[in-house]
């Protein structure tokens, strides 16, 4: 009865005996039902639904026939009865629809755990480890947030962030070498006030992120096939995040209510399926569709490169790799930012230009003609530096791909997105640079002919 994992078995059988006759909730729904202080002593709860149920100061909780519920764990029973988890580890557990309200749970370990439909209101998860935690329909309604690690944490549309008390978190667990990792806010000398964290975190919660732990070119294959299979989850990639030397975040935004469960797991069969194809099988698939080639040369660039631009007001838990908008461009692509690679992007752009038809009146410009204006003002700055200068090249060379069909729904797309990187690439120069001045003026003729407006 002390509760050692090696007589579990001889536990387990003397409660099954003991409970014999004893009150039996057996697959009943306890939703909300407060058992605070009851004698549980040989009551039945295998089968039933504790979500939210009330377990403080209950006497005799470790003599309940748990089931599969979360009373199974004696930790877990532990925590219920006193409210007290501080410091504790919890790693992986399925804690879904726990009572944890006003709980201590400061420094306590969460690492993949599902805390799904969860009660955390005013608990205290100051310094707490929320990794990969699972956090769909959880009720954080004043809870302590102050100095939480929430790493590719789960929270979605339905986690209830009302009235939390965050005064910084961190975006990655801690290390020797980086005990702060990504703190927001990132001056830490600031402090988010009232209100704030919850408008901080609010854009993620409609992604879907697929991570990769082998830098392997199929993502891009699974990712449109997944995409294709569901177009009403309206799947658009926002973010590739570098995640050491070849691993990589795949983030994607989904439309609301999307199963992201599902979702995912779709997404990892059609991965290792395509995975297992022999390299030559793998080409011919990306040979055919040029959408699974600009992916796969995301991929590439976003495993090569360590910077990144976002679109408005995004927010990614952590911005360390490459960010990608849109359906096929990428920021950073400089191929070690060389002016041999610049030549050859450069001759890209003009070989693409060439191959846009001359506009039928010589009194006004087509997209070939602003093309090449803007072709020659980025190539001649002085301003930009080649990195930049070799992404804005880049962009431009995706605008004369999208030109060739320019009322086409995906050129559009692709247009619309190419402009958005031009104009954050361009942010970042004097205003008085010629570049500015050109891209002002060119930028919106392009994006009318686009019918972009």
């Amino acid at each position: 009865m002390k509760g050692d994992q090696k007589h579990s078995l001889i536990r387990n059988a003397a409660i099954a005996f003991a409970a014999t006759g004893g009150t039996s909730f057996r697959g009943a729904d306890l939703t909300g039902a407060d058992f605070t202080q009851a004698t549980l002593k040989s009551t039945d709860f295998r089968n039933t639904i504790l979500i939210c149920s009330r377990w403080h100061q209950a006497k005799m909780l470790d003599r309940v026939r748990p089931g599969l519920t979360y009373l199974q764990y004696s930790q877990v029973r532990q925590l219920l009865v006193t409210g007290q988890g501080q410091d504790k580890n919890f790693y992986r557990e399925n804690l879904r629809g726990i009572n944890l309200q006003s709980a201590n749970l400061a420094d306590t370990s969460f690492i993949g755990a599902d805390l799904s439909e969860a009660n955390l209101q005013d608990a205290d998860l100051s310094r707490a480890k929320l990794k990969q935690t699972q956090l769909d329909g959880t009720d954080l309604t004043g809870a302590n947030l102050t100095g939480a690690y929430i790493e590719d944490w789960g929270i979605t549309n339905t986690t209830k962030l009302h009235g939390v008390r965050c005064e910084y978190v961190f975006m990655r667990l801690p290390t020797k070498e980086d005990p702060d990792p990504l703190r927001k806010p990132d001056n830490k000398q600031e402090v988010f006030a009232d209100g704030d964290f919850a408008d901080f975190i609010k854009p993620i919660f409609d992604t879907l992120d697929l991570y990769h732990n082998q830098g392997v070119d199929p993502r891009a294959i699974a990712f449109k096939t997944l995409a294709e299979k569901h177009p009403e989850a309206e799947l658009e990639i926002v973010a590739m995040d570098k995640r050491g030397d070849d691993k990589i975040l795949l983030r994607a935004k989904t439309a609301v209510g999307s199963n992201k469960s599902q979702l995912s797991a779709e997404y990892f069969d059609d991965y290792n399926q395509v995975k297992a194809l022999s390299q030559s099988q793998q080409l011919l698939l990306v040979e055919k569709d040029s959408y699974i080639s600009d992916l796969k040369n995301m991929i590439t660039t976003a495993l090569g490169q360590p910077k990144s631009y976002t679109q408005g007001n995004t927010i990614m838990s952590d911005i360390s790799g490459i960010s990608i908008q849109g359906s096929s461009n990428v920021s950073g692509i400089a191929g070690g930012g060389s002016v041999a690679n610049l030549g050859t992007i450069s001759g890209n752009v003009s070989i693409a230009l060439n191959q846009l038809p001359d506009s039928l009146d010589a009194e006004k410009p087509g997209i070939k003609e602003l093309l090449t204006q803007l072709h020659e003002a980025i190539s001649q700055s002085s301003d930009l530096p080649e990195t930049d200068k070799a992404d804005a090249l880049l962009q431009v060379e995706a605008l004369a791909e999208a030109g060739k069909s320019p009322q086409e729904s995906t050129k559009q797309k692709t247009a619309k997105n190419a402009i958005i990187m031009l104009k954050g690439i361009f942010t970042g120069l004097p205003a008085i640079a010629s570049l500015v001045e050109a891209g002002n003026k060119l930028l919106p003729a392009i994006s009318k002919l686009f019918g972009l407006g």
